[in-house]
C-alpha cells in the first residue's frame, strides 16, 4: 500500500477532525480546529502530518517540539493523536507514519521522542514497542484550569 505523507494544511482540517473522531471516539469540531489553526498553525514547533492513499486521508499525527534548558531533556518532541484509519490498518502505515514523524523531529532538532497513548489502544501500544518505544511511566496526570 503506497501512502504519500505531507504536512497538514488548514484545508485538511475537516478530514483530520473526522479521522481523529473516528479513531479515538472523540467529538472534536471543525470550527474549534479552524480557530486553533488560526492561532497557532504557523508555529514551526506544531507539526501535523497526514498520510494519503488514493487522495484519501488514512493516517495522521501531531508533533510538538519542546525546547528546554535541561541537559537531559534538551529539545524533545511529543507525539499525540497518532492514528491510522481502521479499514487500512495492518499495512504497516503506522510504522511509515512514525518514520515520517521521526524525520520531522530530527529536522526540528529533537533528541528524543515521547508519546502518550490511551490505555484502550493496545494494538497501537504493540506497534510503539515494536518501533522501539519503551514504557517509562504508567501515570499521566491531568487537571483542568
Amino acid at each position: 500500500m503506497e501512502v504519500t505523507f505531507r504536512a497538514a494544511t488548514r484545508d485538511d482540517l475537516p478530514d483530520v477532525v473526522a479521522l481523529i473522531n473516528q479513531c479515538f471516539d472523540e467529538q472534536n469540531t471543525v470550527e474549534y480546529a479552524m480557530s486553533e489553526w488560526e492561532r497557532s498553525g504557523d508555529d514551526p514547533r506544531q507539526i501535523y502530518i497526514n498520510g494519503y492513499f488514493n487522495d484519501e486521508l488514512v493516517a495522521h499525527l501531531k508533533i510538538t517540539i519542546i525546547p528546554t534548558i535541561y541537559d537531559d531533556m534538551a529539545t524533545y518532541a511529543m507525539l499525540n493523536h497518532v492514528c491510522v484509519r481502521p479499514d487500512v490498518r495492518r499495512h504497516h502505515l503506522g510504522t511509515k507514519l512514525l518514520d515520517e514523524a521521526f524525520a520531522a523531529c530530527r529536522d526540528a532538532g529533537a533528541t528524543k521522542v515521547v508519546l502518550w497513548s490511551k490505555n484502550f489502544r493496545e494494538a497501537a501500544h504493540a506497534m510503539y514497542k515494536k518501533y522501539g518505544f519503551e514504557v517509562v511511566d504508567a501515570k499521566f496526570f491531568e487537571r483542568k484550569i
